[in-house]
């Protein structure tokens, strides 16, 4: 076999990410005596010239190729039968809007790998772009915040920022951030902002990549309780923004207020917890949000919530980067899925509509759902890294085998949702959805 395709990303306009920059080709075309056929694309951050110097061949048809590989959801009118395609499905939540690409891959007996399932002994991921989606969204939220602050007549540093997409690389992103964070050290922040407070939701690599960036800031991480008392803990320094983390002992209660938290028993009975995180919503300036979330849980921030928010006027809260962007999902003013190129929105509570860009009465909101193409060479060449382990015995293993005599490594076993067009046993429960 030893052959392998990447193939054009299509589904988003913005797309600019490969599964495999040029360094990991060479690697493999020279070490592991693989073979590469790059589909031809216009906008992929990396160049056709980059891919043939690596030793890839590039071409518009990935036919020839038993192996096919990309980042986002494949047409189904792109789909061949037989094929063994390696790519984000979004199907094991049993997501409507792909069940008819899971079934058509299914009538063409083809393997489905998800890069989303790759995971080791403990159910941890191995194959993500978590980080870089935290980055991403950290960046944007910090630009959005500048803005929706001058909106509102406050000037700030951080209205020097602009979108991640608009950085040549992170580490000019991060740059700027430092300087800016210099800034505030050295001459403080306006009256009317004090004090600045950030809260997290999620603690894994969403939420650790968005804080990696707050970092870059004059920081003092404070605990939920003590971000209910801030201000009457006494004069604050102004040169300083806070930081709050919050886990699920802080986001939810039992509905029984004599029953104690429970971690365990909460993802198993999320039924009988409700949100407590109204609690601390009316002390935060910006909040980030982070953390898995599923239709089972409690939702942190209702709609009626932002309009009991708004009642007795302006609030503190300016903004919320929705990162996991689960549309009317945790976050109710989450309303749509916001593309790179228009990636903000006001959300008015008062009559729940939404208006593009920075002005109006609300809430503003960043949503984008496909952030780390916004830092794509930094973002591909972190995912490629992670996926090199794996490829030659992916490339060289022989897909005519029983699923349970297959000769590949335990992680990229565990991601194996279809396996000749069938349901592997770990996701036989997605029938139920098709």
């Amino acid at each position: 076999m030893n052959l392998i395709g990447i193939r054009h990303e299509d589904k988003y306009t913005a797309e600019r990410r490969a599964p495999l920059a040029p360094r990991h080709i060479a690697k493999l075309v020279k070490n592991d005596n693989l073979r590469f056929v790059v589909q031809h694309s216009p906008k992929r951050v990396f160049s056709h010239e980059e891919y043939v110097n690596a030793g890839a061949t590039i071409s518009d048809s990935l036919a020839e190729c038993p192996v096919i590989m990309g980042v986002k959801e494949i047409p189904i009118e792109s789909l061949e039968p037989g094929k063994t395609y390696i790519f984000f499905s979004h199907v094991i939540k049993g997501q409507p809007y792909n069940m008819p690409m899971l079934r058509k891959l299914m009538e063409l007996k083809c393997n489905l790998i998800d890069y989303e399932k790759i995971e080791d002994e403990l159910g941890r991921r191995l194959i993500f772009f978590g980080r870089f989606a935290g980055i991403a969204g950290m960046i944007n939220t910090l630009w959005s915040l500048g803005q929706r602050l001058r909106y509102h007549g406050i000037e700030t540093p951080f209205v020097r920022l602009k979108q991640a997409v608009n950085f040549p690389n992170m580490q000019e992103a991060r740059k700027e951030i430092s300087q800016i964070g210099f800034e505030i050290l050295k001459n403080g922040l306006p009256d009317e902002i004090q004090p600045l407070t950030f809260g997290f939701t999620g603690y894994g690599n969403v939420s650790n990549g968005a804080q990696e960036i707050c970092n870059l800031l004059p920081v003092k991480e404070i605990s939920p309780e003590e971000l209910i008392t801030l201000r009457l803990s006494g004069e604050l320094p102004k040169n300083v923004v806070f930081k709050t983390i919050f886990r699920e002992k802080d986001l939810v209660e039992p509905l029984d207020p004599e029953v104690p938290f429970d971690l365990q028993h909460y993802y198993h009975h999320p039924e009988q917890y409700h949100s407590r995180f109204d609690d601390y919503v009316p002390h935060l300036s910006v909040l980030v949000n982070g953390m898995y979330w599923d239709a089972k849980y409690p939702k942190l921030i209702t709609r009626q919530d932002l309009k009991n928010l708004y009642a007795t006027g302006e609030p503190k809260l300016k903004v919320i980067g929705d990162i996991t962007c689960d549309v009317n999902g945790s976050i109710e003013s989450t309303v749509k899925a916001a593309p790179v190129e228009d990636p903000v929105f006001v959300y008015n509570p008062d009559n729940e509509q939404i208006v593009s860009g920075f002005e109006g009465h609300g809430l503003q909101m960043m949503t984008v759902d496909i952030l780390p193409t916004e830092l794509p060479r930094d973002s591909s060449i972190a995912f490629g890294d992670a996926l090199m382990p794996y490829m030659e015995e992916i490339a060289k293993a022989d897909f005519s085998k029983p699923f349970l005599h297959l000769d590949l490594p335990n992680p990229i076993l565990r991601g194996m949702i279809l396996y000749k067009g069938e349901l592997t046993p770990d996701f036989t429960y997605i029938q139920k959805y098709i």
